[in-house]
């Protein structure tokens, strides 16, 4: 009785996974340019945004404001005393967190800017670069404080003006940065892909 033969091994090499992306190059489509385009411009108008409003009111805050706060007369109230306009210099993270380690805050903000706009080659989704222009902006947006104010360059304060009953005090840049990560779990938990939808092999 003759034994059963054994079957040769497929000579066939199995295709290799990409390390980076745990994707295998056949199972790739191309990211449609017209998207990615698109995507690109709302990520950069949407940070654009966020700075020059967050640089626009705190301009104001601190020529305005500032002098209130100074001679005593205290931020202007409203809605019931709901919402504050006030005057603070903020030495740590968003929401003054972590107060103190305004050169540490600095280095992080650089890095997140780098990381953002080396993604942004990547990008092919119209909400994911919504979330990533607020991000964005809003690291800009107090990264410019550190750089020009006092008391020198990447150690400066962050202006702080909005006033919320029982909650730190904080900035458009501050929201623009939380509305952000709210907004990427959003779309994590929707499986939206970054890259947007691909097109057809």
């Amino acid at each position: 009785m003759s034994l059963p033969s054994e079957v040769p091994a497929s000579s066939t090499p199995e295709p290799v996974t990409d390390v980076d992306t745990g994707e295998r190059p056949d199972e790739r489509a191309p990211v449609d340019p017209a998207r990615r385009r698109r995507a690109l411009i709302v990520l950069g108008l949407v940070a654009v945004s966020v700075v020059v409003a967050d640089q626009l009111t705190k301009f104001w805050i601190v020529t305005s404001i500032k002098p209130r706060m100074e001679s005593g007369e205290g931020p202007i109230v409203l809605l019931g005393g709901f919402l504050k306009i006030t005057y603070t210099e903020n030495t740590g993270a968003s929401f003054s967190i972590g107060a103190g380690y305004t050169w540490i805050f600095t280095i992080i903000a650089v890095i997140v800017a780098i990381v953002i706009l080396r993604s942004a080659r990547r990008l092919g989704s119209i909400g994911w670069a919504v979330a990533f222009g607020g991000l964005l902006g809003g690291s800009l947006g107090n990264l410019i404080d550190r750089i020009v104010r006092e008391p020198s360059p990447g150690l400066g304060y962050v202006v702080d003006w909005i006033q919320l009953p029982n909650f730190a005090v904080f900035n458009i840049a501050d929201s623009a940065i939380v509305c952000s990560a709210i907004l990427m779990v959003l779309l994590s938990l929707r499986g939206v892909d970054f890259s947007g939808p691909r097109l057809a092999p």
